[in-house]
Parts: structure tokens; C-alpha cells; sequence
């Protein structure tokens, strides 16, 4: 199938319903979770359709205490199998040092996130992530599957809204993550996230939406 025929067939389905195709059509899918806010939404789905699904995680070094614990959490109850992945070692200290969030954060989100997923995307077909249009403008207008790069990126929930997210993490009893509770309603790395609604929270005074993965 083409892009627009991929589209046009999982625009009709629901989110479990495009998950269940997507292994139907495709067999190497890589999926990264953040393991923030909404991500046990997806990751619950994931978990019934098909269990030995590898989930990727991006290390930065950076994440909160909260985000860590919340991963471990959540790999135990859903009993994931989860990769994490890390940038340079040396380069990773050199952000540290140079506080690079501070004065270039693209560059520190390259070093951190873009190069490690860089190294591993050419084993995949298509590259699952939680998006939803109603998160910020960049996504607004994203349709289920793009392609980029010669990879396909897969939506599942990109039609969804935060409030669906909410309803189905309360319909099956799911743990939120905590910083939630503390008026956190997206959660990335301590130096770029502060509270607020949505992604209000990242990059307070900076000229960026996302950290160029999604780019």
C-alpha cells in the first residue's frame, strides 16, 4: 500500500484496531515511549496486542526522578520489554558541562535523543509514537502514517485528545504518572519542563515545540 492507501485504511479504525493492522502489515516496527503523561495510553494497548513488542527509551540523562521510577513502574504492571538508549558518553558530558540546554537546547536535544534513534532506525519499516494533534500546531496537522526519511512514522492515537487519554487511563485503572499531580501535564527533561497545561510546560522562552525528533 501507498501513503495515502495506508491513510485512507487507518483513518476508519480505532486506536487498538490500527495497532492490531499494523502488524498485519508491517514486521520491523520500532516504538519509542517517553514514558511521560500519556504514554501509558498507548503502551496499555501495545501491551495487550502484542506483548513482546520492544519499547525504546531515550535516556538523556536528564529525565526526572519521577520519570524513571514511573518507567519502572510501568515495565513491571505491563511487563514490557524495554531498551534504553544513550547518546555519546563524552558528548553527553560535554552538555552537561556546557549546560548546553541553556544556549543551544537543539543541539542538546540532537546530542541527547536525535543521534542515539539515528544509529538504530535503519533496521526498521516504521517508527510508532504517541502523538496527538491536539498537543501543539506542529502536530496539528499529521496525519495517522507520515513518511520521513525514507521510514514511516505510525500514530496510533494521533486523533485522540488528551481527555480520551485521560478516560482510558481512568476506564483501566491505570497508574498516572506523578508529577501530574503536581500540575505537570508534559513531562521531558528537568532543565526544558516547568508546569503548565498540554505542552505549555517545554521550552519556556525558547523558540522550539519539540525536541527534533518529531522535525
Amino acid at each position: 500500500m501507498n501513503l495515502n492507501e495506508l491513510n485512507k485504511k487507518y483513518a476508519a479504525l480505532m486506536p487498538r484496531q490500527r495497532i492490531e493492522a499494523l502488524y498485519t502489515d508491517f514486521s520491523k516496527i520500532l516504538y519509542t515511549s517517553s514514558f511521560g503523561t500519556t504514554a501509558v495510553y498507548l503502551l496499555h494497548i501495545f501491551s495487550k496486542v502484542h506483548p513482546g513488542q520492544t519499547i525504546h527509551f531515550l535516556d538523556t540523562t536528564y529525565h526526572f526522578p519521577e520519570t524513571l521510577k514511573y518507567k519502572e513502574e510501568l515495565t513491571g504492571l505491563l511487563n514490557l520489554k524495554v531498551i534504553s538508549l544513550k547518546g555519546d558518553e563524552w558528548r553527553n558530558k560535554f552538555t552537561q558541562q556546557d549546560k548546553t540546554w541553556e544556549k543551544d537546547p537543539d543541539l542538546c536535544c540532537s546530542v541527547n535523543k536525535v543521534e542515539p534513534l539515528e544509529l538504530i532506525k535503519p533496521g526498521y519499516e516504521v517508527w510508532v509514537s504517541g502523538l496527538m494533534r491536539s498537543q501543539n500546531d506542529h502536530r496539528k496537522d499529521l496525519d495517522v502514517f507520515i513518511e520521513k526519511d525514507g521510514l514511516l512514522r505510525f500514530y496510533p492515537i494521533i486523533d485522540q485528545t488528551e481527555e480520551d487519554a485521560e478516560s482510558y487511563i481512568r476506564l483501566n485503572n491505570l497508574p498516572r504518572h506523578p508529577l501530574t499531580s503536581k500540575e505537570y501535564h508534559s513531562v521531558g527533561c528537568t532543565h526544558c519542563t516547568t508546569q503548565g497545561r498540554a505542552r505549555e510546560g517545554r521550552w519556556i522562552n525558547k523558540s522550539k515545540s519539540e525536541c527534533g525528533l518529531h522535525l
